[in-house]
């Protein structure tokens, strides 16, 4: 009843002689340019064209879901992700959905301030924030790709995504964790 779209995005961090480096300066599929800071911080890259390309093909509603940052689990642990959105009600949505299934997610802030982390000089965009605040510079960043009118959330699955032993009604590895919550906000919105 709900027509649904997903993309994948995928990066492998493999290096070779056509590999980024540190330095490098890309534009992005709407146009801003990005400064490559850190290379292990590609994963956001590609998730970021990709954003933009969900919006361009008239997505009204984006949620994303990335093993984006270890700084999430620095301030979430291993069974909770982080959700950042500019979206409130919708942010709520999400949470509400996860939690009806059993997956929480946390809310965190896309904190203006935090913006001026992610300036470069020479690019629109830094791809890292640095050390501190690295989950919300993170969400700051792949702000800048999804137009104001989109109702946007991210979630850092970065803890949970993998389970050393069991939790829940996870088994040891893989989890596959905010599908659970992507199905319930879907049947939701319907």
């Amino acid at each position: 009843r709900l027509p649904v779209t997903g993309w994948l995005c995928l990066a492998e961090n493999m290096p070779d002689s056509r590999a980024q480096r540190p330095g490098d300066i890309y534009r992005a599929r709407n146009g801003k340019t990005i400064h490559v800071d850190n290379t292990d911080a590609e994963g956001r890259l590609v998730l970021a064209d990709v954003l933009c390309h969900a919006a361009e093909r008239g997505a009204t509603h984006i949620v994303d879901v990335a093993t984006l940052t270890g700084a999430c689990c620095v301030a979430l642990g291993n069974n909770i992700a982080g959700l950042m959105s500019r979206h409130p009600t919708f942010s709520d949505q999400v949470r509400a959905a996860g939690q009806e299934v059993g997956e929480e997610l946390w809310p965190l802030p896309l904190y203006g301030e935090y913006r001026q982390l992610i300036d470069h000089p020479h690019a629109d965009v830094n791809n890292t924030g640095g050390r501190y605040g690295g989950a919300l510079t993170a969400g700051l960043f792949l702000a800048e790709f999804v137009p104001e009118s989109v109702q946007w959330a991210h979630l850092d699955i970065a803890g949970p995504a993998i389970q050393t032993g069991g939790w829940r009604y996870y088994s040891k590895g893989m989890t596959g964790f905010a599908t659970r919550t992507l199905a319930r906000l879907a049947q939701k919105l319907g």
